[in-house]
């Protein structure tokens, strides 16, 4: 299944999509625009997979151009840093001995097609496409892969824009340069996990005006994704509706000849395989 929200921002409505056919969630989802942590803790997964299987959920045949909003309002968005050996190499960085955690606001989502805000002043906003983990049951320490990957509910493709200046020269912690308004486009859909047949084998790929700059593979990354959030858990409990943003493979501006860091007016699309794709315009503040 892969859920999804639509309709103008702030007043979004949920669905489903089973198979080649899209259902209203609104009669599971009740108040709650999309699907958050009340409705994953209330296993709305398996109560959307019932109600698909009685007929309960009326069919939508006409979203049109409506637009696409996040798919999940997110508790936590955990992020890992340099996971994936190409972009660690490009940016001349060590392999890191354990991940690199730092963590984004969830109020720096937006919906997977809307416009992206380059910050006053900023000189190095950069793009970045990454796997995003959804956590769908509460995960304390453990050392089990295993138990940890039960805790998954699916995956989501995350945009986790960057601004480069902030994050690297401003001093302190990488916080400052991702934190920035609308730095984090989410969906188009939240596909659960059964639909994933193996998530270290997603092709990951990212172009601005056209030009394709990242085209790598979840095959890549250093920590994988059940050892990403089994060592998450050792220092954090993680609650249904969390995000871990799991890095991103080579082809950043930082890294390249030139740094072509983002202007207004560039346009930005990335894919994952099976997770659907997102455009961007990025506009000044």
């Amino acid at each position: 299944m892969k859920f999804l929200a639509y309709g103008p921002h702030g007043s979004e409505s949920a669905a489903v999509i089973d198979g080649d056919r899209t259902f209203d969630l609104r009669p599971l989802i009740g108040e709650a625009r999309v699907v958050d942590r009340a409705f994953l803790e209330a296993d709305g997964i398996a109560r959307t997979r019932a109600a698909l299987a009685a007929g309960d959920l009326p069919e939508l045949t006409a979203l049109g151009a409506e637009r696409r909003g996040a798919p999940l309002t997110p508790g936590k968005i955990l992020c890992i840093g340099l996971n994936y050996r190409d972009h660690a190499a490009e940016t001349n960085a060590e392999i890191p001995a354990e991940p690199i955690v730092f963590m984004k606001a969830a109020d720096t989502v937006v919906g997977p097609d809307d416009d992206v805000l380059i910050p006053r002043g900023s000189r190095k906003t950069d793009w970045e496409v990454e796997l995003g983990v959804v956590i769908g049951s509460t995960l304390r320490r453990t050392d089990s892969e295993e138990e940890a990957m039960r805790a998954v509910a699916g995956y989501v493709l995350s945009h986790d824009v960057s601004e480069r200046e902030y994050q690297l020269e401003r001093g302190g912690t990488w916080d400052k340069g991702k934190n920035c308004e609308t730095f984090n486009p989410l969906g188009p859909w939240l596909v659960t996990a059964d639909e994933i047949a193996d998530v270290q084998d997603l092709g990951l790929r990212l172009s601005v005006n056209g030009k394709r700059h990242q085209d790598g593979t979840t095959a890549n990354q250093i920590f994988p994704v059940a050892e990403v959030v089994r060592y998450l858990s050792e220092f954090m409990t993680l609650y249904p509706g969390d995000v871990i943003n799991t890095g991103t493979p080579a082809g950043v501006a930082l890294g390249l000849p030139g740094t072509p860091y983002l202007r207004s007016g560039d346009v930005v699309e990335l894919e994952i395989d099976q997770l659907g794709a997102q455009r961007q315009t990025f506009r000044d503040a």
